[in-house]
């Protein structure tokens, strides 16, 4: 009998305020694919990664979200997180008063108790395993004393949400637009810890809506959504098309 998918998504309607956003998208992410999601702004994709995660604010009015084969719906945010989604929001937010460190700290305690692991890591082990993913990431160790996001710049918040990534080793990481304003630098080195997170134990569904990124990251599957729908999926070579051509290319193919 073959393995369930890590991540299946399927036939999903999504509304907000009685509006529908998503129109019937099936998605299927596994442990060691990395793919992308492209669309124009409005097209849902923020809005597909955030149902993904839980956010109360949006109805499923139709389809699943099964994790590995495990109905996910409506389960909270953080029971998500425990079984091993994360979410790296394009918009992070400030939390002043929890310092980076107690909150990976609490964050990865709660992991490791949903993957059968009764006591927390030792301290000096947490220490070493923290300062090491911030080297991966050249982050300076003194960011781990810092409430977190609270008067970080753009790049120093998603280089934050990428170490939570690395310490806290999710199975499936949804990332929203991870590249939106950062500068040049701040995306290779963002792009180059994604990258060495990446392998056999990691599956990534990458939301953006510009190429740039995927100059970094190679996905193997590349999907657009246009008007709540997957509407062409195919490999790397779409994102270069898409560059090239842009969406309304993708429209008219479809309307063809």
């Amino acid at each position: 009998m073959s393995a369930k998918p890590t991540l299946e998504v399927q036939n999903l309607h999504v509304s907000v305020e009685g509006k529908s956003i998503l129109k019937g998208v099936t998605l299927t992410v596994n442990k060691g694919e990395i793919h992308a999601l492209m669309g124009p702004n409005g097209s849902g994709k923020s809005t597909l990664a955030n149902v993904l995660m839980g956010h109360p604010k949006y109805e499923i009015t139709e389809g699943k979200i099964l994790f590995h084969g495990e109905d996910i719906a409506e389960m909270s945010a953080d029971e998500r997180a425990r079984k091993g989604l994360f979410l790296a929001f394009q918009y992070p937010i400030a939390i002043p008063g929890v310092s980076v460190a107690n909150f990976l700290r609490m964050a990865l305690t709660a992991r490791r108790k949903e993957m059968g692991h009764e006591k927390p890591l030792p301290p000096k082990e947490f220490r070493a395993l923290v300062k090491e993913k911030m080297a991966l990431l050249k982050m300076d160790e003194s960011v781990a004393a810092r409430y977190i996001n609270d008067g970080f710049s753009g790049g120093e918040k998603k280089r934050a949400e990428i170490l939570q990534m690395a310490v806290l080793r999710p199975e499936i990481a949804i990332l929203d637009e991870t590249d939106s304003g950062l500068d040049i630098d701040a995306l290779r080195i963002v792009s180059e810890g994604v990258n060495a997170l990446a392998g056999p134990d990691l599956g990534v569904l990458l939301i953006t809506h510009y190429q740039r990124i995927l100059n970094y990251i190679k996905p193997q599957f590349v999907h657009v959504l246009i008007d709540g729908r997957i509407v062409k999926s195919g490999g790397a070579e779409l994102a270069h098309e898409l560059e090239a051509q842009g969406y309304d290319w993708v429209r008219d193919t479809q309307a063809a």
